[in-house]
């Protein structure tokens, strides 16, 4: 699908840097402890390295003999296969520090160390060694992401692995994927910026977009993986991974993604196209309720904390959504607030509205059980009847 990238996403990206300064931090821990595997796709043009395990880090053994007198024999009276349970003081301290690590601000940046869950993360350079302009090159791009990024987008790198990055993006507002979490994991070629970048989505198994399929890929002229114009192409000189990232929150995460099928906007117009784009959204935002739950049950590494936050956050807003929408409001409006008349008069969109709608109640009591797990409290006035 060929998203216009020559003048849309420059002038996003322009915009957001001019007005970005410096971005607050949304208050959330980034440490857990969840692990996840996901499978490779065949898009991936990277080899398995010869031997991905790091090496074994050099230990030293202390014996009763290296203790000094005085300790030999209360350690020698010691058992050595029981450990000793740790006092009173001791575990409400541990409780302190865990409270105090979720309290701790959600950087929006963050260079990281545990990269085992990536989904390159057991791929190596199919073109030897970086040159060396390339790590000066991918440090660019760090200071550009911490100091830059929108509000809404989140990312981690990793010391060990530069090649490798992961993003969060949060659904705009607006659109049927608003209040979702969407996970992609990148990366940097030895090539690069000579190539662009390769972008992995974690979909799930669901086709909520006609840029991202179910095998994980994304479609996108800046990318290389759609045919465009040359101004909509990646360009080493001016391309960025920011620019990535921005294009997909705001070029493919949109208001009306029927349209970004290739032909369908000057195909369908009118009332037609507009038909179609609003059963398309109403698909489109129950299996965004469905990547939430699934997000929710298994958060990539080092977002545990800011998955559990953020939908603890939004959860009334998202169920309110819901329910305004069984009641007529066009999925993804911004008059979520206020209930309005189903603008479908044909037969044929009147049965798909009310299978819509009978579908949105069901995943309204399976988020509702979901968001009770999570923490979120207050919200069993949104539960309907079976």
């Amino acid at each position: 699908m060929d998203l216009d990238m020559g003048d849309c996403a420059s002038e996003a990206l322009q915009t957001l840097i001019s007005k970005k300064s410096k971005q607050n931090e949304v208050a959330m821990g980034s440490k857990g402890k969840a692990k996840i595997c996901y499978d490779e796709t065949q898009q991936d043009k990277v080899k398995d390295p010869k031997s991905s395990a790091d090496p074994p880090a050099s230990t030293s053994t202390l014996t009763i003999s290296d203790l000094p007198e005085s300790k030999k024999q209360a350690e020698a009276t010691c058992s050595s296969t029981v450990p000793a349970e740790p006092s009173s003081k001791e575990k409400v301290q541990e409780n302190e520090d865990a409270v105090m690590r979720k309290l701790q601000p959600f950087k929006q940046f963050d260079v990281v160390d545990d990269y085992s869950d990536h989904h390159y993360s057991r791929m190596g350079f199919s073109d030897g060694k970086p040159p060396k302009n390339w790590a000066k090159r991918i440090q660019d791009e760090w200071k550009m992401l911490e100091k830059n990024l929108p509000e809404t987008i989140f990312v981690r790198v990793y010391e060990a692995r530069m090649e490798l990055l992961r993003a969060v993006i949060i659904g705009p507002a607006g659109t049927p994927y608003h209040d979702g979490l969407f996970v992609f994991d990148c990366l940097f070629p030895t090539s690069y910026p000579n190539s662009p970048p390769m972008v992995y989505y974690y979909s799930g198994g669901l086709r909520l977009n006609p840029n991202l399929y179910d095998c994980g890929k994304v479609c996108l002229s800046l990318l290389g993986t759609w045919t465009g114009k040359q101004s909509e192409n990646w360009i080493p000189e001016k391309s960025t991974m920011l620019q990535v990232l921005v294009s997909i929150q705001a070029l493919i995460l949109n208001d009306k993604p029927f349209f970004n099928e290739p032909g369908y906007e000057s195909t369908y117009t009118g009332a037609e196209g507009e038909r179609r784009s609003n059963d398309y959204n109403e698909n489109v935002f129950i299996l965004s309720l469905k990547t939430m739950m699934y997000t929710l049950r298994r958060p990539p590494k080092h977002f545990e904390d800011f998955v559990a936050a953020h939908f603890r956050d939004c959860a009334r807003n998202i169920l309110a959504a819901c329910k305004a929408y069984t009641e007529g409001v066009p999925v993804g409006s911004a008059a979520v607030g206020s209930v309005m008349e189903d603008v479908v008069q044909d037969k044929a969109g009147k049965r798909k509205s009310v299978d819509f709608k009978s579908t949105l109640s069901k995943m309204m009591n399976m988020l509702i059980t979901n968001f009770a797990k999570n923490g979120s409290t207050d919200i069993e006035q949104f539960q309907l009847p079976a």
